[in-house]
């Protein structure tokens, strides 16, 4: 939780308006001691108090219901008492905040003006209506319905700025996980390179010596040790070739697009199976979510040709509000994806709980639909500005 700079003033001001109940209960109570008041304005004193402890929990709960219902027993029982002691009416002062505080917009302003009548009507009952006895509560009210709105509007700026900082806290936390995704994607092109330009450029090179000494010598004693190294040197380049395809996706410089038509062809001419590409403009999606719509693709047509015996398959990729919907399709035997999803995720590395993680770090959506018998559809779609 983001800490709050403002959060000693709220709590001051929370706790303000009960020290100052409190102390002119205390008040009230001297004042019935000294003029051997009757016992039934010491009674109502401890109602007044025993109600008021009983729903100081209530204007921290935010519960509306119970909170009109607490004030309206607090105001009952302080009203009754102030007509039998003319010093409880200054227990109108907090009762002023906690209307403005636990009460509806509209109705706090309302019970401030209501008490304050009721203040200056017992004032008038126990000496007579003067300038004092209407301009104080008058003032009273005024002061505490100035101070009350204030902590309203300051509250409401509080949380706005909290939600703001919270907002800014999680940009900050997906700007720091895509740097550490481009930071892996960077790794992964360079690890490829240099195995390209070390291991794989040396193995072919051995192999095409080993292949030119065979050739020159095929009736060597030794031309079968030459051809089992060439043999061993070929195995070790296609190995290496194979990691540095699996390491580098295919170049996304020229767009998405043109990828997955690279990819769609390539898969098509390997596996045997018709694809049918359909791909609007989708230049203007960030650089992680291209690869991860590509990677995607890649894993759902390595799925169709490992499960689906599929005849014909489908890609689509379309631009949605700002973002982008992806969706590949077959017509193969299907599969139920509550129950086939670990099963996949567990074999294969393009599996649907790897794609699942790939669309939660994008906010997006991904949806299966799939039935046995009846093919497979993976729609993947990114919200505008997914990164």
């Amino acid at each position: 939780m983001p800490h709050r700079p403002l959060a000693p003033v709220f709590a001051g001001l929370r706790l303000g308006p009960h020290a100052l109940f409190a102390g002119l209960l205390v008040l009230v109570v001297v004042r019935i001691l000294l003029t051997n008041g009757s016992a039934v304005a010491l009674a109502l004193v401890g109602a007044l108090g025993a109600v008021y402890l009983a729903g100081a929990g209530v204007a921290r709960a935010r519960r509306p219901l119970l909170g009109c219902m607490w004030v309206a027993a607090l105001t009952a029982v302080w009203a009754a008492l102030v007509w039998l002691v003319p010093e409880a009416a200054y227990l109108v002062f907090p009762l002023f905040f906690l209307y403005l505080h636990v009460l509806p917009r509209v109705a706090g302003p309302l019970a401030v003006v209501g008490t304050t009548g009721v203040t200056i009507a017992a004032f008038a009952v126990h000496g007579g209506l003067t300038v004092g006895g209407v301009v104080g509560p008058v003032v009273g009210a005024g002061v505490a319905l100035l101070i009350g709105l204030g902590y309203a509007a300051l509250e409401r700026r509080a949380a706005e700025r909290e939600a703001l900082v919270r907002e800014l806290l999680a940009t900050r936390d997906r700007l720091a996980a895509a740097e550490r995704e481009q930071g892996v994607l960077a790794e992964r092109a360079r690890l490829a390179r240099e195995i390209h330009d070390t291991v794989a450029q040396g193995l072919s090179s051995i192999q095409m010596l080993l292949y030119a000494a065979e050739r020159a010598d095929a009736e060597s004693p030794g031309v079968a040790h030459v051809r089992l190294a060439r043999q061993t040197a070929a195995d070790g380049l296609a190995e290496a070739r194979r990691f540095i395809r699996e390491l580098a996706p295919p170049s996304l410089d020229q767009g998405l697009g043109p990828a997955l038509e690279r990819l769609t062809i390539a898969w098509s001419e390997r596996e045997g199976v018709a694809v049918d590409l359909d791909v609007s403009d989708a230049r203007g999606l960030p650089m992680d979510a291209q690869t991860a719509l590509l990677r995607i693709a890649q894993g759902a047509l390595a799925n169709t040709a490992q499960h689906a015996r599929a005849s014909r398959a489908r890609v689509a990729l379309v631009a949605v509000e700002g973002g982008a919907r992806l969706t590949v399709t077959d017509d193969g035997v299907g599969f139920d994806p509550d129950s086939a999803g670990d099963a996949v995720s567990g074999t294969d590395s393009f599996g649907l709980r790897a794609m699942r993680e790939r669309v939660e770090q994008l906010d997006g959506r991904l949806c299966v639909d799939s039935a046995p018998g009846r093919g497979a559809s993976i729609i993947v779609t990114l919200p505008a500005g997914a990164a």
